[in-house]
């Protein structure tokens, strides 16, 4: 080895001792153990997670791991099927998800393309000149009136000395999981969100049918009352007070029409159309019975099975990347910069030797009067760090006590629903005791009004709580995040409509290339 080569090696090495003692941000162990990269390498945050659930030793709750793939086909019901199937095919939230995955591709790709040369360019002039000649020393002119022609390349190439770009692909790998984890939010909540509609107007047309069947009792009751009147048996407060009964839950049916148009224009735009009416479409038909258990698995499968969590968590990595690329900042850009030039009178002239001209060599850019700055940007980026992780580990805590809210009203409405169920039967009995003890001369009417509107205020409360036990199970699968699953597994829930125009989040496939 010459004494130049090692005195290159030594300034070499003395050149790296400086930049790290002057960066002062990470030492050359730790350069070296990351990768060749500055600022923090990635680990996952930690967050609390239950070990078991509160109401784990009920017999209805099972803990057996949780396929929930397709979790309302446990409702066997064709009509909340085709619905799903519909929604998930012309969504526009959903599509609004899966654009902005094709975003975070196409960025990554820009990333990517960092690593190699950031400026090429290929240029080229000419120009038709005059040269004065009244000015000074103008004698020595040859020509006056003269053409020049230039083509040449351009090249400058920051060599990734510290992980800058590295970092920023890293950064931008994270931004794309988090987008695709997005896309898979964004289809577990349409699906809770058409079930719960969809139970939400099949307990609407329950309470209507309930209340016009009350109505009709109430009418032949109020006919009772009127023909005992006539026949001087009661008093005309008889006949007022079944008028009454009879007109407050009449009233009742517009305002329930009402709500189910409302809640028939939402299911509308799940569906990816104008408001119509969907009568024909759904009919009529039961509310969908909640099976007697619910398979909930262990609270800890939230982290991974959540979309959301899993979007928080690729958060977090994309701005730990993001202290990477600022604490890059402190060290100098290391490049490669060139030209290749040609210039010449004649254009015939103009690819000749004569006429080449150019450079090539290394170079830096180094921000040394700036570190005030850049410091409190890595203290920036650290804090939305920090921030980011408090908010993942809230994020936790959150969809565990969601999941428990789901079950916890699934059960109970169960229980609720058990004990109204009695009450409406006998309801139903005690009216028609009533009407045959009115009938007979046993009671007064006030009785007969009394039990007739517990009975309606008991079928009410009956299939609110019907449907609300199965609301709860609706529930329990959008915060146990079922459901995004299924746009990767099966072809017959997504269909290929969705997956052409969309095809990053559905089909996952790798980033493209610069």
């Amino acid at each position: 080895m010459s004494v130049s080569q090692n005195k290159m090696r030594s300034a070499f090495a003395l050149f790296f001792v400086v930049l790290f003692a002057v960066g002062g941000c990470v030492s050359p162990g730790e350069y070296f153990r990351n990768d060749l990269k500055v600022g923090p390498n990635y680990c996952p945050p930690q967050a609390a997670a239950a070990k078991d659930w509160i109401d784990a030793a009920d017999s209805h709750v099972s803990s057996e791991p949780a396929d929930l793939a397709r979790w309302w086909s446990i409702f066997h019901d064709p009509k909340l099927d085709a619905l799903v199937q519909t929604a998930v095919r012309q969504n526009l939230t959903l599509r609004e998800a899966g654009y902005r995955v094709l975003q975070a591709r196409a960025a990554r790709a820009i990333a990517s393309g960092n690593l190699f040369p950031q400026q090429q360019d290929a240029f080229g002039s000419q120009a038709r000149n005059a040269a004065g000649i009244a000015a000074a020393n103008t004698q020595f002119l040859t020509e006056r009136f003269y053409d020049q022609w230039d083509a040449g390349f351009n090249l400058a190439w920051e060599l990734d000395f510290w992980g800058r770009f590295r970092r920023a692909i890293e950064a931008a790998d994270a931004d794309l999981d988090a987008r695709v984890a997005n896309y898979d939010q964004a289809m577990v909540t349409l699906l809770a969100d058409i079930a719960s509609t969809y139970v939400e107007i099949r307990t609407l047309q329950q309470r209507i049918v309930l209340i016009r069947e009350n109505v009709k009792l109430q009418r032949e009751t109020y006919i009772i009352a009127d023909a005992r009147f006539r026949g001087g048996q009661v008093s005309e407060l008889d006949v007022d007070q079944a008028i009454s009964t009879l007109s407050q839950n009449e009233a009742r049916i517009p305002r329930l029409k009402l709500q189910l148009r409302e809640a028939s224009n939402r299911l509308c735009v799940l569906l990816g159309v104008p408001p119509v009416d969907l009568r024909a479409m759904l009919g009529t038909g039961p509310i969908p019975a909640a099976p007697s258990e619910v398979v909930v698995g262990v609270p800890a499968d939230l982290l991974r099975r959540r979309p959301d969590v899993r979007r928080a968590e690729r958060e977090i990595q994309a701005q730990s990347a993001r202290v990477g690329i600022a604490t890059a900042e402190l060290y100098p850009h290391i490049g490669i910069t060139g030209t290749l030039d040609y210039s010449a009178q004649n254009f015939d002239d103009l690819f000749s030797n004569r006429a080449f001209q150019g450079g090539i060599g290394p170079s830096f850019r180094w921000n040394i009067l700036n570190y005030g700055r850049l410091l409190n940007y890595i203290r920036l980026q650290d804090a939305k760090l920090a921030e980011r992780i408090v908010s993942y580990q809230h994020l936790v805590l959150q969809a565990n006590a969601e999941a428990e809210n789901g079950i916890a009203r699934f059960l109970r409405g169960r229980q609720r629903t058990q004990w109204l169920n009695k009450s409406v039967v006998a309801s139903q009995k005690a009216a028609k005791i009533a009407i045959a003890q009115y009938k007979g001369g046993l009671i007064d009417f006030n009785w007969v009004a009394i039990v007739e509107q517990n009975l309606v205020n008991q079928q009410e409360l009956l299939a609110q709580s019907q449907g609300d036990t199965t609301l709860g199970l609706v529930q329990t699968y959008r915060a146990l995040g079922g459901g995004w699953q299924s746009a990767y597994e099966s072809s017959s829930v997504i269909p290929a409509s969705v997956v052409e125009p969309i095809p990053a989040p559905l089909e996952r496939l790798p980033p493209v290339g610069p």
